[in-house]
């Protein structure tokens, strides 16, 4: 990351408008003439709603926290 090569991060839950900032960015890019390199999110997550559901509900009666934003549900390394 620099001044000339800068990371924009935009993270939130699911229905909290990210989307919508993502592609206001891209109208700034575009009107900049700027090429982004856009890596979503969601391509990081271990399990879909029904896994993720599941998850939670085991991690409960073994009286462990499971979140959407732990590791434990997504693809970090």
């Amino acid at each position: 990351m620099s001044q000339k090569h800068p990371i924009i991060a935009v993270t939130g839950s699911s229905g909290a408008g990210t989307s919508s900032v993502k592609m206001a960015f891209e109208h700034m890019f575009y009107r900049e003439n700027i090429v982004p390199c856009i890596i979503e999110g969601d391509s990081f997550h271990r399990y879909d709603r029904y896994e993720m559901k599941e998850a939670v509900s085991q991690g409960q009666a073994n009286d462990e926290h499971v979140s959407h934003f732990g590791p434990a549900a997504n693809h970090l390394a």
